[in-house]
């Protein structure tokens, strides 16, 4: 995995590893087979091993893990606390007490069952494993790379969204940096009392960043109008914003299980093709100059087509009713491992190879980090 067969060593364009793990977050929502949600896991794992950098944001993935966990910790907690019993195989039975009518009928304990916990493991698996695509794609691609590629239009737009992507990154930076200062000082690292010293000066660098980044957008002029009228710039964005709500409701529609096929896929063509046409119409007024812009080459078609493909294959697979997609939890069956899936997700490992490798760093042009006695 050292090399590559199709480029030299250089950074890939962050799109690509964008509508890669997208494409992973749309296959595990269409599954709830635990074999092929630990499948999907572990091909974003082994693609960030393979190709993460040696950055803040390539640390990111690790906490997205632990989030994963988390989240399937709650979803059975929640399950047993305000979850309806069903199922025959009771596990432990426990007091349980019926709210009012008018706070929804709401249980409160009550008998566990086998059944009703391993449907809500189902459940977090799945979204867990969606966190940890969009985690995968936080370690992969570069958030400043990335607000680069977005088009003129959608500029001030994109900044905010880039910011707001830019923050796990960082948090997870700075909680090393401050973890590291206090193993240096000979200062707990775990605990409450690590928790309660760390917090403010975790809090701390986040806002320095923020200010420093408003600062540095300020200075280059970031949030001009450009030279259309008002009502030009409302038309394009009653278009644009129209156009989002289209492609959304398609692409909830195909993504969604039970939806029928002729609403997703249209609303989805028309909702990007207006968007297009917005993003063309306001691109005009707004012109941005790139210094060394990204290329986009065969690498790119290859690691953004193996996400695209693997989405089709599980959409595809839905659709034809393919054994093995869903795994029934009443009563408890054990998950098939149908052939289909498992195609596209060896496809979907392929970015492991096909996407360049990475630029070693010269460790002269480093930084030297001096620690206070």
């Amino acid at each position: 995995m050292t090399g590559s067969l199709f480029a030299l060593p250089r950074s890939l364009h962050p799109a690509a590893w964008w509508i890669w793990a997208l494409g992973l977050a749309a296959a595990a929502s269409r599954t709830t087979n635990p074999l092929l949600l630990a499948l999907i896991i572990a091909v974003a794992a082994l693609v960030v091993s393979a190709r993460k950098p040696d950055a803040p944001w390539g640390r990111s993935f690790k906490f997205f893990l632990r989030l994963g966990v988390a989240v399937i910790v709650i979803r059975v907690g929640v399950q047993v606390i305000f979850g309806a019993a069903f199922g025959t195989t009771v596990l432990l039975n426990l007091p349980g007490v019926t709210l009012p009518s008018w706070l929804a009928g709401v249980r409160l304990g009550g008998d566990i069952t086998f059944e009703s916990l391993l449907l809500a493991c189902y459940d977090g698996l799945r979204l867990a494993t969606i966190l940890i695509c969009v985690g995968a794609a936080n370690s992969l691609a570069s958030p400043s790379r990335l607000l680069k590629s977005v088009p003129a239009a959608l500029y001030e737009f994109g900044v905010s969204v880039v910011v707001a992507m830019t923050f796990t990154p960082q948090l997870v930076a700075d909680v090393d940096r401050v973890r590291t200062a206090r193993r240096l000082r000979g200062r707990p690292t775990s605990g409450i009392r690590a928790i309660a010293g760390s917090a403010m000066p975790v809090f701390e660098g986040a806002l320095e960043k923020s200010v420093t980044l408003a600062a540095a957008m300020d200075s280059r002029g970031y949030g001009r109008r450009g030279s259309i009228s008002s009502s030009t710039r409302r038309a394009n964005s009653a278009l644009l914003l129209t156009g989002l709500v289209a492609a959304c409701i398609g692409t909830y529609a195909l993504i969604a299980a039970g939806s029928p096929v002729a609403l997703g896929l249209p609303l989805l063509v028309v909702g990007v093709s207006v968007c297009l046409l917005s993003i063309t119409l306001s691109a005009r007024a707004a012109v941005r100059t790139k210094y060394r812009p990204d290329p986009w080459a065969l690498p790119e078609v290859l690691v953004a087509g193996a996400g695209v493909f693997l989405a089709v294959i599980f959409v595809s697979a839905a659709w034809l009713s393919v054994a093995g997609l869903d795994t029934p939890s009443n009563p408890p069956t054990w998950p098939a491992l149908p052939l289909l899936p498992l195609i596209g997700l060896v496809i979907a490992a392929t970015p492991a190879f096909t996407a360049p490798a990475l630029p070693r760093t010269n460790i002269s042009q480093l930084p030297r980090i001096e620690v206070a006695a």
